[in-house]
């Protein structure tokens, strides 16, 4: 099925949906897909607080060109300022926790408002993206936020997201032509070399097992918190 018709058949079957866009040229194309075929499927970005300059350009294009429900969601203030009194405004350098507890705080929270009172939501994941996400189903159940995930660009490959951006020109973030190809958060993002994985430059300095901000539990974590 095309991404329209899996798209069209979401909405019609799980309503109220939405996609979690960060922005990354999957989330683009799906956002532009929505925006061409009209369909009732809410967008929203969690902005952070860290998010690089091209990346919040990209926002300002989308409400120009896309005619489209678009939200933005943003951390709870008083508990990021309890994390940099306590820590540091940069601690997630220091450890796996302090970095985990730093997503908890800019990204899950306010994800689980975005979520709020719907039955799906929707992502960009694709499994190339990295060993950890070579399994990903394109329809799953999230146990952690109660309702169903889809991820409909799962068996994409980088080079068909990037002929669909191309085809419809659809706009994309600058940082891509700088050699990024995962893009977070600023202090938590850098370019790839050639031979590294998509996601190679996100938290760069942990170990490949703890490279997830808790918004994509993988299933052995989740069968571990059960």
């Amino acid at each position: 099925m095309k991404l329209e018709g899996t798209l069209q058949h979401i909405a019609a079957h799980f309503s109220p949906v939405a996609l979690a866009s960060s922005l990354s040229a999957e989330d683009m194309v799906i956002t532009d897909t929505i925006a061409r075929f009209g369909l009732p499927i809410e967008v929203f970005v969690l902005d952070t607080g860290r998010l690089h300059a091209d990346t919040l350009s990209l926002l300002n294009e989308i409400r120009t060109r896309y005619p489209i429900a678009f939200n933005v969601y943003e951390p709870d203030p008083r508990g990021v300022e309890q994390y940099v009194a306590a820590h540091g405004r940069d601690a997630f350098y220091g450890s796996v926790e302090l970095r985990k507890r730093c997503c908890e705080l800019r990204k899950v929270e306010p994800l689980r408002r975005a979520l709020a009172g719907k039955r799906a939501w929707i992502t960009g994941q694709r499994r190339e993206h990295a060993a950890s996400r070579a399994a990903l189903a394109e329809s799953e159940f999230d146990p952690d936020n109660g309702l169903h995930k889809f991820n409909p660009l799962a068996a994409w490959s980088e080079a068909e997201v990037w002929q669909y951006v191309r085809t419809h020109q659809v706009p994309y973030n600058r940082l891509y032509d700088q050699g990024y190809r995962s893009i977070g958060c600023a202090p938590c993002t850098r370019p790839v070399v050639a031979g590294e994985d998509p996601r190679a430059g996100r938290w760069w300095w942990e170990i490949a097992e703890h490279k997830e901000c808790g918004l994509h539990p993988r299933k052995r974590e989740l069968a571990h918190a059960g």
